[in-house]
């Protein structure tokens, strides 16, 4: 038996309204801040994000916002112990650190004993009395463009004796890698099924 092939193409019905949902998702994209990201996530979003920090191995993962205003990315979610102290309070600019690195270039990155990489920005382990040992940052995109990062890390106390953690593998960094981009998906779908008045 043949399998039939499904074939999907515009309803030229549509044609007229698309630029006018363009201009709508364009400004919806504009209108994501660190604030209200989380307004957007579902459990099914938290949950594909979450997975992917805890099977890497990460001590917790963050999603980074960019922040035009001030030339910065803004954690907007964080699955640490003590988010309040970091999602929208720590500003990394785009000048300096790893994490802007990644967003500038939209290139990943895995790097263990990255506290020994000169191009780290310690600003926030010493904010928070921690050592970052291990890294994977992601490129996050969504709405058509790199508006982020997704990040995780092994931490360590800034003294503590306990042994150095495991670090990351390329197994790791590939699945945040995906974990981004299904969550990027997810948030676009969400997004027009709204933007056309759809539950």
């Amino acid at each position: 038996m043949e399998e039939s092939r499904l074939t999907l193409l515009p309803d030229e019905r549509f044609g007229r309204l698309l630029p006018a949902l363009e201009e709508r998702l364009d400004s919806v994209a504009r209108s994501i801040t660190h604030e209200n990201l989380c307004s957007i996530l579902d459990e099914t979003m938290r949950r594909t994000i979450t997975l992917a920090f805890e099977d890497s191995g990460a001590t917790e993962g963050t999603v980074w916002i960019l922040e035009p205003a001030t030339e910065s990315l803004v954690p907007a979610y964080n699955t640490g112990p003590h988010p309040e102290r970091l999602v929208g309070r720590f500003k990394q600019p785009l000048n300096a650190g790893l994490i802007s690195m990644v967003f500038s270039a939209e290139q990943p990155f895995l790097e263990n004993h990255v506290f020994e990489d000169s191009n780290l920005d310690k600003t926030l382990d010493l904010m928070l009395r921690q050592r970052t040992y291990a890294m994977i940052a992601a490129p996050f995109y969504f709405l058509g463009a790199c508006r982020g990062v997704v990040s995780c890390v092994q931490l360590t106390g800034s003294d503590s004796t306990e042994p150095d953690p495991t670090g990351f593998d390329e197994a790791d960094k590939a699945r945040v890698c995906f974990a981004a981009a299904t969550l990027g998906r997810l948030i676009d779908c969400s997004v027009l099924r709204k933007a056309i008045g759809l539950s």
